[in-house]
């Protein structure tokens, strides 16, 4: 066993190479001008402090200022999810934060959740608990009994997606209990409640702060269901009736609650049509009031504040001090300073509204798809609180400048895409919507491209950004699409690009667009695009129908190679064709308990699987540094980036400051030396690229592949004298054998 030692001690020096890369942080914390930052999915504000809130990024942990937002610090990076769907402080010691992980709010990009953390030092440290109970789905909500802060309730959610649930990713745990939870020991054990509720997602919950021991609870399955309804108990959540006096009496989606903590017995509610299996027709069925905690309810009209996606979008607040003062959040935000007679628009300056509260200082601060807004006059006024608070979540399609290291372009949740061109976290939007794919042209560093959510919404820039025109000519606007299609620069012709609805387009002028593939899916559309770099005519498609297709002629026809590329419906880079060799691609998969990386050296015809010790988590994106032998292998996962420099045998995280967050978009710079990894939820990052292991085949260590080495490797495995660092034992298996002459041999052909 001896002949190991020194390949174990290059393992151990590769892994803690690879442990010890520092990760920088890019931005965007906010984005200049509109000083947006990420989603914001819940707010709560310290009861005496009037400057410390935590935020919960959608997907980015919890966020702490004790400068009423112009300052903000990361919480929770180190732990293992990301996203966050509720806070909850201790009546008793606000000092005592509950963060249920999961965001309750039904998107593609609403990730599931890992159970609840706890800190009883204001956020400086975590207990993780309740992952067992409660993993693969997402808290929509965390209350405290006043009278008792040992006991906690949870409402509880299935992931969201269309279709549904495709934001758990297949967690093994997806399919779990949801609805009320409650815990009697300060969130270590949990029971499941029923008492008469039904085993439907619970949307909100709220505890009457006049009488404890009465509970109202939204059951509010996004889709529908007979027995979704407002609930009430008048025994601390033991036991349940459903209300219907003046509530809608036929089938309803997601509802919101807010209980006035200055009049005893009122509440409001907001109410939502439920939504097809596409998340179309969400609209705002209407807003209620009651008096008598529940007993009759009144409608009252916010006006359809919800477009036709109220399952995303769907939160009430009502004034601390003022009864009369409620709040009602969709896309716009309305105000009622007479208890729902008539409202007013006063949206915040970003629209998408997710939560509602109220600091000590009676300042109304919201969250939203732009992160965290405040205002002193309940709306009449904003103020962006997001300096510093780096919860940008994009999409792939990351690009870069070819010649400047500062200069990056990539596409965000509802915050356009966005350019960086200097050494800051401050960046600047250039398109609105949802940006997508970005690609910048190599060749000419003045063309950039960029595009927003739908079939044709592509715009060119031909000055460096400064600004950009629709280019969309050719492309049929009734192309299905995976709301960002996917589209290209030809590595090696820049004037030829690709375009994919659910079928693939070209453009050869610089000016129009013409379709030349046929439908790739039936029903679905390209989410996934990629050319060889060796090889342009090699194209690789993946339709969110799970199919990998593979087209020789340049996009014209293709071949179905995989039906079970099983991933993210949206826009992704899950496809990384080999820079060198054209025969070889690789393939990432985005779900639990389903193959991580694969690799096929035939353009798809067979592909091998490298998962090895890679943990059981959804893999997004793959990178390669093809300048090793060989190649090092990067994944981009849903807890940071791993590195394989064994193909694929054995994986190491690459720690060094990344959070622990959704990586969705991940590509190495051999030029600037670094490896860049777009988050979901935490901005862009950059590590130095660590050095390659030395070549199996460079056996004298020369620095040449010749017959010196051949020579050299027969005189060690012979036993007559080794090269310093070197073992024979060239497969590590502990045996000096003829299998690792085989492995001297395939690299010495392979040229390391």
């Amino acid at each position: 066993m001896t002949a190991l030692l020194p390949r174990l001690a290059l393992s151990v020096v590769l892994a803690s190479q690879a442990a010890a890369q520092t990760w920088t942080h890019l931005g965007p914390a906010p984005i200049g001008g509109s000083f947006d930052a990420g989603r914001v999915s819940a707010i709560v504000c310290h009861p005496t402090l009037p400057d410390r809130y935590f935020a919960a990024g959608a997907d980015g942990g919890v966020w702490r200022t004790d400068t009423g937002g112009s300052t903000w610090t990361p919480l929770t990076d180190h732990l293992p999810a990301s996203a966050v769907g509720a806070l909850a402080l201790d009546p008793a010691d606000p000092d005592t934060i509950y963060a249920g992980t999961g965001e309750a709010n039904f998107a593609n990009h609403s990730r599931y959740g890992l159970g609840i953390y706890k800190s009883t030092d204001a956020g400086a440290t975590w207990t993780h608990l309740a992952e067992p109970i409660f993993a693969g789905r997402c808290i929509s909500r965390l209350v405290i009994d006043p009278r008792d802060p040992s006991r906690i309730f949870a409402a509880v959610t299935h992931a969201g997606g269309f279709p549904a649930r495709a934001a758990a990713k297949g967690h093994p745990q997806a399919d779990g209990p949801v609805g009320l939870f409650r815990s009697d020991d300060a969130g270590i054990s949990w029971t499941h409640v029923s008492g008469g509720l039904p085993s439907l997602c619970l949307t909100d919950l709220v505890i009457d702060p006049a009488d404890p021991s009465r509970m109202f609870a939204a059951a509010g399955r996004i889709f529908g269901d007979p027995a979704n309804g407002i609930y009430r108990s008048t025994d601390s959540g033991a036991t349940w009736v459903r209300l219907s006096a003046g509530l809608p009496a036929g089938t309803v989606g997601r509802i919101a609650l807010a209980a006035a903590p200055s009049r005893a017995g009122r509440l409001y509610a907001l109410i939502t049509r439920p939504a097809d299996a596409s998340g179309n027709n969400a609209s705002t069925l209407g807003g209620f009031r009651t008096d008598n905690a529940g007993d009759s309810w009144t409608s009252i009209s916010p006006g359809s504040i919800q477009a036709t996606y109220g399952w995303y979008l769907c939160v009430v607040g009502v004034s601390p001090t003022n009864p009369d003062t409620v709040l009602m959040g969709g896309l716009s935000l309305v105000r009622s300073t007479n208890a729902g007679s008539n409202f007013t628009t006063v949206t915040p300056p970003h629209v998408d509204l997710h939560a509602i509260t109220w600091d000590a200082a009676g300042r109304l601060v919201v969250g939203d798809d732009g992160g965290v807004h405040r205002s002193p006059n309940n709306g009449t006024s904003w103020e962006s609180r997001n300096n510093n608070l780096g919860t940008i979540q994009f999409y792939a399609g990351v690009s870069s400048h070819p010649t400047d290291p500062n200069r990056f372009l990539g596409g965000t949740q509802d915050n356009g895409s966005n350019l960086r061109t200097s050494d800051t976290l401050t960046w600047t939007r250039v398109t609105g919507g949802d940006g997508g794919w970005t690609q910048w042209d190599h060749a000419n560093p003045q063309r950039l491209f960029t595009e927003f959510q739908g079939t044709g919404n592509l715009y060119r820039s031909t000055n460096g950004g400064a600004s950009f025109n629709l280019f969309s000519a050719g492309i049929d606007a009734s192309d299905r699409n995976c709301f960002l299609p996917p589209y290209l620069i030809d590595p090696t012709d820049p004037t030829r690009m690709l375009y994919a609805t659910q079928r693939v387009y070209r453009s050869v002028n610089g000016g129009s667009w013409t379709p030349i593939s046929p439908s790739l899916s039936p029903t679905g559309a390209v989410r996934a695009l990629a050319i060889s770099p060796a090889d342009s005519l090699t194209v690789y498609a993946v339709t969110n129908d799970h199919r990998l297709h593979v087209s020789t002629d340049g996009g014209a026809s293709f071949t179905t190679r995989v039906t079970d590329a099983i991933g993210w419906p949206r826009v992704t880079r899950e496809i990384r064709p080999d820079p060198i060799d054209p025969a070889v691609v690789y393939l990432a998969g985005a779900a639990f308990g389903s193959p991580k990386v694969r690799r096929s050296t035939d353009r798809g015809l067979t592909w091998a699987t490298l998962d090895g010790d890679l943990p059981d988590l959804p893999v997004n994106v793959l990178a390669i540094d093809s300048r090793c032998a060989p190649n090092t292998l990067y994944a981009g996962t849903d807890a940071g980036v791993f590195q394989s420099t064994d193909d694929g045998r054995s994986w190491r995280r690459m720690d060094g400051g990344l959070p622990n967050a959704c990586v969705i978009d991940l590509h190495t710079e051999p030029a600037f030396g670094r490896l860049v990894a777009a988050t979901q939820g935490r901005g862009l990052w950059a590590a130095p690229l660590p050095d390659c292991p030395p070549c199996t085949a460079d056996f004298n260590g020369d620095g040449f592949v010749d017959f010196l080495d051949l020579d050299a490797f027969v005189v060690c495995f012979e036993g007559e004298g080794c090269p310093p660092g070197r073992t024979p034992d060239l497969n590590g298996d502990g045996f000096v054998d003829f299998f690792d002459a085989d492995t001297f041999i395939e690299a010495f052909e392979a040229g390391c």
